[in-house]
């Protein structure tokens, strides 16, 4: 007891060791400019470029020497520590051991969840709930704050329209004004009322700029795009996620037109901090300085560090250059101070504004205080990730309503994710346990009770490329990812179908390992993988109905699957409580109420397949053949399920649209309205959705654009009108002088549940 009173002193003292340096000649902290000028001229220039340096815990860095480290000045921040237990020796080697005390902070990839762990965000853009989207990240901010972290590389906000990328999984989709609208809800919820809150985190948003856009869905690869397109459908929601006040940014891996981002002096300088004003800090992505050399802009890595800190790199992320080189860089006068001096001057600034100079402990608290465990079943938010996955799920397919399916009789569940906890957490899943997680044989079997039999067989395993297997267990590091059942694939295809002859129906869970859908993971086809394709076959011959069930993180070609199943529920990857989440779908117990935040291709040959794409001289009819216009000879051209698309089990109907007026003047107003009603047999909700099309311009515009969203939900036989207003910032692009202009002519406003099946009226804006 007497060393934990001693240690809870000593915690104590540092709490207001930084302000004691105040003094009636010094600044008062609370004057922020003041407090940070007088404190930068007091460091020396090693430890001005010892705040540049964000070290990953582990590997050649372990805690001990790190510890020293800190003491000596040498480090600003760590990621990846993500327990009181290892923040507080790191923090009282700064607040007790180095000469300025000069507090540490702590960042970790906190991206769907922290410890509960809730949909990919490729699902909470399904939610079109923006409070769904809010509460998932002030969850995870209250969770991840209370395992002493201060800031959260999320959310990710790349515009993805290539599925193969495998970091689709963690973006919101293919439009700009909803990831835009997701990126303004993820902020709000990491950082709540103030990042300087005990229970917020600081959020930085990534990967800044245009990595949702690499070549050929490569991860890593190039980017070249027109500054035009640039700027209408790719910036937008990085612009959104700091206008509503993300104190930090990373910067992307990619090169852009030529340029490393991480070199990029017009993205960095002139379009984030002059252009958009961006005050807060910036880092590289993991190891992206050194990777200006192979990128072949820079000779060796002095000459990398000098132009990662001229762009307007702040933190340097898990590499030495800086250490090495700018002291030398500095001397010789090719990097001045001043340019040094800007970078420290915002991590400091956002260590202040995160309150870790009022008090270094603030999300660290006392020993006495921490939890016994940190992974204690106590310490989850299971409710709350339930009512997000529920939301997050999108129904593709219903025939002869095979769902929602009956508490009765005989269930198999078959498919390699049918009971694979790991995968149910999808990736980046932060400090979520697996263990803790409930599998889709467990939700079923919560759910049907005694009052249906659910029977299991695993079918086929995710993938039979042994090579496969090999990467994606390398990739994941410290436990296997992919457990392969060692009988023959024929053997596997047997049990299932004997299985299913035997039930009512046959629910078979299918897609990717999380290990498919992530960073690295890029893909040459998006089909499922052939083994279970061979099992969703055999299953379809039982004759028996057939519920399909798809885990993944990307759009999948699914045409022959589409033909095969009587139902397919998208479910993505649900979360810790997603067993529990997908079988109140599957019973009836949710009605499904999610829509596509991205496009499904009929084949990986059709990507990219977006809503919104340019407006061609020779366009193709969706769904029919032509001609000498834009298609593939081959197939059926256009989505297989458009953006915007998701079922429900009732049924909706719109009115025609209504306007308010046929003409808008310039800055003035008009309202779009339908009537929406609820024409089935059980309460549901939808989303009602605002897209417009500019008829004439002076560039190529898109076919549509969305511009506005409802989601409601509706009683059996409720109707409500629904009104949006349009402006003429709705009208507005960035035209060939990337002027934001709104142009006089014809608009098309377009109402629908979806982005295809739409109801239109035509205005002019004078």
């Amino acid at each position: 007891m007497k060393n934990l009173f001693v240690l809870g002193l000593v915690a104590s003292l540092a709490c207001h060791s930084v302000q004691a340096q105040t003094s009636s000649t010094a600044p008062s902290i609370n004057d922020k400019p003041a407090f940070i000028a007088d404190l930068m001229s007091r460091m020396t220039l090693d430890e001005k470029i010892g705040q540049l340096r964000l070290i990953s815990i582990g590997g050649d860095m372990p805690l001990t020497r790190l510890a020293d480290e800190i003491a000596a000045g040498r480090v600003g921040g760590t990621f990846n520590s993500v327990t009181r237990k290892d923040n507080r020796p790191l923090q009282d080697a700064a607040i007790q051991r180095s000469r300025l005390k000069i507090p540490m902070s702590f960042a970790y990839d906190v991206v769907h969840g922290h410890r509960t762990i809730f949909p990919i965000p490729l699902g909470l853009a399904s939610s079109w709930d923006m409070d769904a989207i809010t509460l998932t990240m002030r969850t995870a901010a209250i969770e991840a704050s209370n395992d002493a972290v201060d800031m959260s590389f999320a959310p990710m906000v790349d515009i993805s329209r290539d599925p193969r990328w495998g970091r689709t999984s963690e973006g919101f989709g293919e439009d700009p004004f909803l990831v835009s609208a997701a990126a303004r809800a993820a902020v709000k919820g990491f950082q709540g009322s103030s990042p300087k809150n005990a229970d917020s985190v600081m959020s930085a948003v990534k990967h800044f700029a245009l990595y949702g856009a690499v070549e050929g869905g490569r991860d890593y690869a190039t980017v070249d795009m027109s500054p035009m397109r640039m700027y209408q459908e790719y910036l937008p929601p990085y612009k959104a996620a700091i206008d509503a006040g993300s104190g930090g940014v990373m910067v992307a891996l990619n090169s852009i037109n030529g340029v490393p981002a991480s070199s990029n002096t017009w993205l960095l300088q002139d379009l984030l901090r002059k252009d958009w004003g961006f005050k807060g800090v910036t880092f590289s992505d993991h190891g992206a300085i050194v990777e200006l050399i192979r990128h072949g802009v820079a000779k060796d890595e002095r000459e990398a560090a000098k132009l990662a800190i001229k762009a307007g790199i702040d933190m340097s992320m898990a590499d030495e250059l800086y250490l090495k080189e700018l002291p030398g860089l500095v001397k010789s006068g090719e990097v001045s101070d001043k340019e040094i001096d800007n970078a420290v001057r915002e991590v400091l600034s956002t260590k202040y504004d995160m309150g870790l100079f009022h008090d270094p402990y603030r999300r660290i608290g006392k020993p006495a205080d921490d939890p016994a465990d940190v992974n204690a079943e106590s310490r989850l938010h299971r409710a709350e990730t339930r009512d997000v996955a529920r939301k997050s799920m999108v129904l593709l397919e219903n025939k002869k309503q095979t769902l929602p399916l009956k508490k009765a009789g005989t269930i198999a569940l078959v498919g390699p994710l049918a009971d694979a906890k790991i995968d149910m957490m999808g990736s980046w899943s932060a400090a979520g346990v697996a263990a803790q997680s409930v599998t889709l044989l467990e939700g079923m079997r919560n759910a049907a009770g005694n009052k249906a039999r659910v029977v299991y067989a695993r079918g086929a395993n995710v993938t039979t490329d042994e090579k496969i297997v090999e990467y994606l267990n390398f990739m994941n590091w410290d436990k296997p990812e992919v457990t392969q059942d060692k009988r023959t694939p024929a053997a596997m295809i047997a049990e299932a179908v004997k299985v299913a002859r035997q039930s009512d129906v046959v629910v078979v869970a299918l897609g990717e390992s999380r290990g498919m859908s992530h960073e690295s993971s890029s893909r040459v086809s998006i089909d499922l993988p052939p083994g279970q394709r061979e099992l969703l076959t055999a299953l379809k011959a039982t004759g028996k109905p057939l519920v399909l069930v798809l885990m993944n993180g990307r759009p999948l070609a699914l045409a022959r699957e589409q033909k095969e199943a009587d139902a397919i529920l998208e479910t993505w990857y649900t979360g810790t409580e997603g067993g529990n989440a997908i079988s109140d779908l599957l019973f009836g117990d949710y009605n499904p109420s999610g829509k596509l935040p991205i496009s499904f291709p009929r084949s990986t040959g059709q990507i990219p397949t977006y809503y919104n794409k340019p407006r061609l001289g020779r366009p193709f009819t969706e769904g029919k053949a032509g001609n000498y216009t834009s298609q593939y000879f081959e197939e059926i051209t256009g989505p297989l399920y458009p953006f915007g698309y998701g079922l429900s089990y009732t049924d909706f109907s719109l009115s025609d649209v209504t306007l308010s007026s046929k003409t808008m003047a310039r800055n003035g107003k008009l309202d779009a309205s339908v009537t929406v009603k609820n024409t089935g047999k059980r309460a549901g909700e939808t989303v009602v959705q605002l897209y417009i099309q500019d008829i004439a311009a002076s560039v190529v515009r898109p076919v549509k654009e969305l511009k506005d969203f409802r989601k409601l939900m509706l009683q059996p036989g409720e109707e409500k009108v629904v009104r949006f207003t349009i402006d003429e910032d709705k009208l507005k692009f960035f035209n060939a002088q990337l002027k934001f202009v709104a142009e006089a002519g014809q608009f098309n406003v377009q109402i629908g549940l979806d982005s295809v099946a739409v109801k239109q009226q035509e205005f002019e804006l004078q």
